[in-house]
């Protein structure tokens, strides 16, 4: 996520690092999916202990976890709270009207926020239901979903971004200012937003088959107690079978429901937990069975022990910079131009190295990615972990 959403510049970005415009998917598609299963693989560790603690420790713990979270990415859209007008730093409203006439203001959905609603009803399905309920629960969902996107949309085109029936809802429930303004129809801003509320229908999905996949690699392990769950091949196996069959099942979905991360469509949802399932049994295979713990797993340790806290911390920071500013010589007319550090930096240093620009601009993210890297390091040598 770090390296996707921080590029020296938006207009070099190599075509992987980039989301697919709409129907398919890049493998920048599959971070924030993969994310989503790795919350409800985590749940799976914690839900025995929610559960043995009855239903007051349960929703004081999963309440406040969520609001936290989704309080931090209300934070991180209004950070810093002020912008450049001119020469004056101006405090950035709720919302407003721009000068062109349209709507603007703070966005309310966002990443952390929809992984902040995942979670909270994921968490409630999981806890009030068996797993293999839970399964059927998460079925229904999808079904659910693909039935509202092809009834209520557009009549002939109810999976694109002007037919999709989400629009109306956002706008409805969050208005038009507080939705994102980032993809264009016919050459201008259009109100669409990929973190909206319906398609979070499907997302919790996400959660859940990560969940049914930790607790599943769980009660292999405990039934086995006479092979280490690292030798257990028939937890790696039943592993791979599930996840070829979700690929299998969601590129036959796609046939009739486009494969589509942006309105976040159920054979998006099946393929992605399917493409997770098989990582994840991948990486048992190396890392447990074949102990395969070389410099690459520990820089993607440090990373793991503060994943919300760098997450966060790699959209501060930015916008922190942002404010920041650095004359930069001066343009036609003889008027001062001014840079951020953030900017300067890219344009002095990354946007010099010989080559096509897309290069520039990728060790623009790398260099972040290793500053933000050794933050963690020296929180994780001095054993200081964020944890919400």
């Amino acid at each position: 996520m770090i390296l996707v959403n921080n590029p020296g510049s938006w207009a070099h970005i190599y075509a992987p690092l980039e989301h697919a415009p709409w129907h398919g998917l890049t493998p920048t598609d599959l971070v924030f999916p993969f994310f989503l299963f790795a919350v409800g693989n985590a749940l799976s560790f914690v839900m025995p202990r929610l559960q043995a603690g009855g239903d007051a420790v349960f929703w004081k713990k999963v309440l406040t976890r969520s609001l936290v979270i989704f309080a931090i990415g209300l934070f991180l859209t209004w950070w810093p709270f002020v912008k450049w007008s001119g020469d004056v730093l101006v405090f950035k409203p709720w919302s407003y009207v721009d000068e062109k006439g349209n709507p603007q203001g703070v966005r309310i959905p966002g990443v952390l926020a929809r992984i902040a609603v995942c979670y909270l009803l994921a968490s409630v399905i999981i806890y009030y239901l068996k797993p293999r309920i839970a399964f059927f629960a998460g079925l229904i969902l999808l079904l659910a979903y693909w039935v509202l996107c092809y009834t209520l949309g557009e009549k002939g085109d109810p999976y694109s971004i002007t037919g999709w029936f989400g629009n109306d809802v956002d706008k409805a429930i969050l208005g038009e200012p507080h939705i994102y303004h980032g993809e264009r129809v016919n050459g201008k801003p259009y109100a669409f937003d990929p973190e909206g509320i319906m398609s979070t229908m499907s997302a919790i999905v996400n959660v859940i088959f990560g969940y049914l996949v930790g607790d599943y690699i769980q009660k292999k392990a405990r039934t086995n107690d006479a092979i280490a769950q690292s030798k257990n091949f028939e937890m790696l196996t039943g592993l791979f079978v599930a996840g070829v069959a979700m690929l299998i099942t969601g590129f036959c979905w796609d046939m009739v429901f486009p494969i589509n991360k942006k309105i976040w469509t159920s054979s998006y949802t099946v393929y992605t937990s399917g493409l997770a399932t098989i990582t994840i049994a991948t990486m048992i295979y190396l890392i447990e069975v074949r102990s395969y713990k070389g410099w690459l797993s520990k820089f993607f340790d440090v990373f793991g022990k503060n994943a919300l806290f760098v997450f966060a911390l790699s959209a501060f920071l930015p916008k922190a910079l942002w404010l920041i500013r650095i004359p930069d010589g001066v343009d036609k007319a003889g008027k001062q131009i001014y840079t951020n550090p953030w900017h300067w930096f890219y344009k002095h240093v990354c946007a010099k190295i010989p080559g096509e620009p897309e290069i520039g601009s990728l060790v623009f993210a790398i260099c972040f990615i290793i500053f933000m890297w050794m933050i963690c390091w020296w929180m994780d040598k001095r054993k200081i972990y964020v944890k919400v």
